[in-house]
């Protein structure tokens, strides 16, 4: 570590942040609550260890499994530190920040002034940082990257691990699974390793079965939501040059979702307040024999943007969402069944990435778009992990597409002296619950 890094502005205390991605899913609060505390156990750098989730406070209600598992673990929602609660900015200026990212592996383009800080990546996603002598980068494309943080524990500080930590790392692991079932494409050897290590363990876990569908009902739970909310639940966003979009997962039916009163303008609206000139609606639902079933809709009041992302999506051969096209009550909305059910927004997020990539060369280079849109020749992506192009890889996003989250800049940033005793109060907290 440089000494840059080291520096202290007046002995002010400095952090070392634990930053998840920003949809701020089971994986990414807990890849971040469990590393941060395990820093705080391993690390004598000076600097305190805090982990930060990467939405507004505000937001964190939608994220119901999250609520769940930390409920159960007896851990407390007020003692968590939010994104809109710490300037991550004038830590780094001031010499005070070192940054590990957990679940994604570069830094949104309204980051990017962080990079500087970034010491360490754990991720499971498609390795797009560039390699750095001074930044080691765990990638493996496991279910879950719960799975990588369990086994960087276990191998270094197993004394870390006890009750309360194992449950939210094994709750964590056995969701992004579906329940370790091999039919559903998401499982990998790691994964059922880590997550055998922690039942033989910690016999007193909740069984398998039952933790897995308390948290599939709490993230599947939507009742009460507006459609904005509905959108933003787990949404990333991906944007280039002129075009922003928003990519979200909608834990029902789309013929459900469809039937929402004033949708078109619903979605017009929040097109307007968030400055995005499409959605991309992906569905997810289950049928009777606790199959997936996926369906997607393009949103878009252009005809133009509306045509183009819908060519690309249906065209697509890396993978081939086999999509067929569904009645939709609605001009500005194109609806789609998805016959490719292991294709999940992790799939899909490539072809939207090159999609974008390719309209904005064209641009470049023509000054102006033209009528039709071509399929661009997609990359490969392939681990050196060795796993197949067409393999499943779990409903989590790609982070390098996301441009930022809304944050309520006009609320108050807390203080270092603020942030320490909160991470403090945490840990003390599980130490006495007999937890991590």
């Amino acid at each position: 570590m440089g000494t840059e890094r080291q520096g202290n502005a007046e002995g002010s205390p400095g952090f070392h942040v634990v930053l998840g991605n920003e949809a701020c899913d089971l994986d990414s609060m807990v890849s971040a609550l469990a590393y941060a505390y395990f820093l705080s156990k391993t690390l004598d750098s000076g600097k305190v260890p805090l982990p930060v989730l990467n939405i507004p406070r505000q937001e964190f209600p939608l994220r119901t499994d999250n609520a769940f598992l930390l409920r159960e673990s007896g851990l407390s929602q007020d003692d968590l530190v939010f994104r809109d609660e710490v300037d991550l900015g004038s830590l780094h200026r001031a010499g005070r920040l070192d940054l590990t990212l957990v679940d994604h592996n570069v830094l949104p383009s309204s980051d990017c002034d962080l990079e500087e800080a970034v010491l360490e990546v754990i991720d499971h996603h498609l390795l797009e940082r560039k390699p750095s002598p001074s930044c080691p980068v765990t990638v493996e494309t496991v279910g879950s990257c719960t799975t990588l943080v369990a086994e960087r524990i276990i191998q270094k500080a197993p004394e870390v691990l006890d009750q309360q930590v194992a449950q939210l790392l094994y709750g964590t692991i056995v969701l992004d699974c579906v329940n370790m079932a091999p039919e559903a494409g998401k499982v990998t050897p790691k994964d059922s390793q880590y997550a055998g290590l922690l039942e033989t363990h910690f016999p007193n876990l909740p069984p398998r079965g039952v933790l897995f569908q308390s948290l599939q009902n709490a993230k599947f739970d939507v009742s009460g939501l507006t459609t904005e909310q509905m959108l933003l639940k787990d949404m990333k966003v991906a944007s280039e040059g002129d075009l922003k979009l928003a990519v979200s997962v909608i834990y029902m039916t789309l013929e459900a979702f469809l039937q929402r009163q004033s949708l078109q303008q619903e979605l017009c609206e929040f097109c307007h307040k968030h400055s995005y000139n499409l959605v991309v609606a992906m569905t997810i639902s289950f049928n009777d024999n606790k199959e997936p079933f996926r369906q997607l809709a393009v949103y878009s009041s252009s005809t133009l943007y509306r045509g183009e992302m819908s060519q690309a999506l249906e065209q697509a051969r890396r993978p081939s969402l086999s999509l067929s096209p569904m009645s939709s009550p609605y001009s500005d909305i194109r609806a789609y069944l998805q016959g490719n059910t292991l294709a999940s927004r992790k799939k899909v997020l490539p072809i939207i990435k090159d999609f974008l990539r390719d309209r904005e060369r064209r641009e470049v280079h023509c000054g102006t778009l033209e009528e039709s849109y071509e399929v661009p020749q997609q990359r490969a992506y392939t681990e050196d992990a060795g796993i197949e192009e067409d393999s499943y890889f779990p409903p989590t996003p790609m982070n390098s597409l996301v441009e930022g989250c809304p944050l309520d800049n006009g609320l108050p940033k807390i203080s270092a002296e603020a942030l320490t005793e909160k991470f403090s109060k945490m840990a003390s907290e599980e130490e006495n619950a007999g937890g991590l």
